[in-house]
């Protein structure tokens, strides 16, 4: 499979750069996998897909205010900082990417908020974007963590060509997130409101959460044409006995088993038998699934609209088929569906 068969032309207002008024009121396309068929819906109206016992895998990760301004020392210039990952929790050590790279070096400091109120020194140079911070902070731990994300802004993915608005710190979250770490929202979630989730709740539909921590390698371009040779960046998942024991008893009994998301998709086929059960798990993936490939545990999946060429709608086109997502992804474009973080949802059954 060659990356420049992910090629579509999406034409750049169907970029969404807002999401709906309520959560649960964007746009549906349904896809069925086996006959190519194709129904257009509101989100809401997913509760008619999925009966008593069925089950649904969330990805309850939480999204950090990950990108802060600052400015180096003596020049005064700006540099933006992404926060990756914390490394080391006495130390305050953090994973960032900083931009422009070239003009941060080791022994750099830089400066955060209007009174300097955060210092920050510059200790590895890891890649050529990635760079090593130790948090210059006297106080307790939970103080620092506080002043910093209270610096942080809202990590919005650069295709939203926008200022970052207080609604961003709800919105680009989904309501159940609970476990912090990633530094963008598994979108298909996002879609999901209090009232909806009573109401597949009342229809008797179970719910089982995984967690993995969206980082930045899933935004990262694929530069070979040769998929077979792209690697993924690593991501932290953890799958519970828990959720577990609520995804094979569905599977057992025969249940709709719905990945809500990619990142749910990758997570559940990191850690499965081969009898299509999965098992608990605590630690990296770095899967990256593009067709063909036979996925082992959810027989239904929600997914965004996703970028031209990205890992995000090869995932996709290995679950619904690549002629039928292609197909799917040109019908979207003519109906003027919305793309990307904010915009509408596709469910394929």
């Amino acid at each position: 499979m060659k990356l420049s068969k992910f090629k579509y032309n999406l034409p750049e207002e169907l970029i969404a750069l807002h999401p709906t008024h309520n959560r649960d009121e964007s746009r549906l396309l349904v896809l069925d996998k086996k006959t190519g068929a194709i129904e257009h819906k509101i989100f809401k109206d997913v509760v008619d897909y999925f009966t008593d016992q069925d089950v649904m895998v969330f990805n309850n990760t939480k999204v950090f205010p990950a990108r802060l301004y600052g400015n180096k020392e003596k020049t005064g210039a700006e540099i933006e900082v992404f926060l990756l990952r914390e490394l080391n929790h006495e130390q305050k050590l953090w994973d960032v990417l900083v931009d422009p790279a070239r003009k941060i070096r080791i022994g750099n400091k830089l400066y955060f908020g209007e009174n300097d109120e955060m210092v920050a020194e510059v200790i590895d140079n890891t890649t050529s974007r990635g760079r090593t911070l130790r948090f210059l902070y006297d106080g307790p731990y939970d103080e620092f963590k506080k002043a910093l994300f209270a610096l942080g802004e809202t990590p919005l993915p650069k295709i939203i060509d926008r200022k970052v608005e207080p609604e961003d710190r709800e919105r680009f979250q989904t309501i159940y997130a609970k476990h912090e770490g990633a530094v963008a929202a598994p979108t298909a979630g996002m879609h999901f409101s209090r009232e909806l989730m009573k109401r597949l709740e009342i229809n008797g539909i179970n719910f089982a959460e995984v967690t993995l921590h969206v980082g930045l390698g899933n935004f990262r371009s694929v530069d070979v044409e040769d998929l077979t040779k792209h690697k993924m960046d690593s991501e932290q998942i953890y799958i519970t006995d828990e959720a577990c024991n609520i995804i094979n008893k569905g599977k057992e009994e025969r249940r709709r088993i719905c990945g809500v998301g990619t990142t749910v998709m990758r997570t559940i086929e990191t850690s499965v038998s081969t009898f299509g059960h999965v098992k608990p798990f605590e630690g990296w993936t770095n899967k990256f699934i593009f067709p063909p490939y036979e996925f082992k545990v959810a027989d239904s999946m929600i997914s965004n609209f996703h970028l031209p060429l990205s890992t995000l709608m090869m995932m996709s086109a290995a679950f619904a088929g690549y002629d039928n997502l292609m197909n799917a992804y040109d019908v979207a474009v003519k109906e003027k569906y919305r793309f990307g973080t904010y915009g509408d949802a596709m469910l394929i059954i």
